[in-house]
């Protein structure tokens, strides 16, 4: 197939050499010039993915109308928050027919919609049913170095989540099917604010029970959340879910557990973000949790602990300790 990867991140940019390596005929669009000049130089993502060779069939472009010219898939792997505006340079575009792949993992703010939602809300011909979420426990600097991982590939429409898993799998790159869609956006997306919340346990000084009990307790508020906008159940239990949320959380390739670390050392959020080279999606995506958890009326007290903490200047331990002192509940 003929394939357009847009957004030329460390994922992106992997993807782009898994499809290669699939033998499709693939397009890698970078939102600057200079980036895209400096991967067709280098042929290597120096700042991103040192000594990872981008092979010569993959095609590099800044041009995005050339970059989707008579594609037959694309793969949106551009940041969460960014996903709108990138989408909106290719309103005019028929892809009726076309399948689009979203990589990203967020909320976006304010619409409080999930990254499907986006697309299909921008581009008039998208069809819902064609697209697809792809997420699971998958850091590219692992999958780019070929470290066996396994992801799921989800949509309202089975088939087409089917196809995805045909065209993206690889012996080191194992791709499970799903149909539901919004099961695996909304855990791919919680999972990176619980992971800030990790980073702040570890920054803090906090052990590994303390961990322990972050990781149990978010699956219960993730399902909480999800069962609340329609999600399956055993969903949460897979690899989107408690699969993802494990590597996110314990993980030194996390970003979201590395704001977090900073965070509970004590360090200003503005001050920790201005000096990372890649986005970490949970800071954006606790504001839209947050936004959710009071639109629907559901308890999600360790993200909503996370949010004080970034947004309201919260201590960690002030925060921590009311997590502790709650009022006494079951486990279920």
């Amino acid at each position: 197939m003929r394939i357009t990867v847009l957004g030329a991140g460390s994922w992106g940019t992997t993807l782009a050499i898994l499809l290669s390596y699939n033998a499709h005929e693939v397009v890698l669009w970078a939102h600057r010039d200079e980036h895209a000049r400096s991967l067709l130089e280098h042929r290597e993502n120096r700042r991103l993915l040192p000594g990872i060779p981008i092979p010569e069939d993959v095609t590099i472009t800044s041009d995005i109308e050339a970059a989707v010219h008579q594609t037959e898939l694309i793969v949106s792997a551009v940041p969460a928050q960014f996903v709108r505006s990138v989408a909106s340079n290719l309103t005019q575009r028929d892809f009726s027919n076309i399948v689009i792949v979203n990589v990203a993992k967020g909320i976006e703010n304010d619409s409080l919609m999930t990254m499907s939602e986006v697309l299909v809300d921008v581009l008039p011909t998208v069809k819902r049913d064609n697209v697809v979420t792809l997420s699971g426990p998958s850091f590219a600097e692992e999958v780019a170095r070929q470290v066996p991982t396994a992801v799921v590939a989800s949509s309202s429409d089975l088939q087409t989540a089917k196809l995805t898993q045909r065209i993206f799998i690889t012996p080191y790159f194992r791709v499970y099917s799903s149909n539901d869609i919004r099961g695996v956006e909304l855990a791919g997306s919680v999972k990176n604010v619980i992971a800030i919340g990790a980073g702040i346990a570890d920054g803090a000084g906090f052990g590994d029970n303390t961990k322990a009990a972050i990781m149990t307790r978010a699956t219960v508020e993730i399902a909480r959340l999800g069962q609340c906008l329609g999600a399956q159940p055993q969903t949460f239990a897979g690899l989107s879910g408690i699969g993802d949320l494990i590597v996110t959380c314990m993980s030194k390739h996390s970003r979201n557990r590395h704001v977090g670390e900073e965070i509970g050392k004590g360090r200003k959020l503005s001050d920790v973000l201005a000096e990372m080279e890649m986005v970490a999606e949970g800071v954006a995506t606790t504001r839209s949790i947050h936004d959710l958890s009071r639109k629907h009326n559901v308890d999600l007290p360790i993200s909503q602990a996370v949010y004080e903490i970034l947004f309201e200047d919260k201590d960690p331990i002030i925060a921590t300790s009311d997590l502790m002192t709650r009022d006494a509940k079951g486990e279920g």
